[in-house]
């Protein structure tokens, strides 16, 4: 059974920064692409950033130059580092995995509980 936890969330002053730490445990072969996505209340969950096995990275337009996503591989982590947070990143944010239970089957995606961001003054 994997297990997805999330932390880093809060309460921020528009113009702060956080940054957002989710890590894997449980029995896992591998992981692929990691992500985080947010949802506001009433809207659809949207992707963020998402970061491939590789490095390679991909952001929503409205977070480019302001998010920064990496990933611990050996720790089985993905972070995100949000600076200059404006009220419209207010949501709740979940970190995604997909992972590879065994050798030789397919990768699913996992997700955490969530986090709440709340950016106001």
């Amino acid at each position: 059974q994997v297990q997805l936890v999330e932390s880093g969330g809060g309460l921020v002053q528009p113009g702060g920064s956080l940054r957002l730490s989710c890590t894997a445990s449980g029995s896992m072969y591998r992981i692929g692409a990691m992500g985080w996505y947010r949802q506001a209340p009433g809207k659809q969950r949207d992707l963020v950033a998402i970061i491939t096995n590789i490095g390679n990275t991909n952001y929503a337009d409205s977070v480019k130059g302001r998010f920064a996503i990496s990933r611990d591989n050996a720790a089985n982590t993905v972070n995100l580092q949000m600076n200059n947070l404006k009220p419209e990143d207010t949501a709740a944010y979940y970190c995604m995995m997909n992972i590879v239970p065994k050798s030789g089957t397919n990768p699913s995606a996992h997700w955490g509980q969530g986090t709440q961001v709340t950016v106001s003054s």
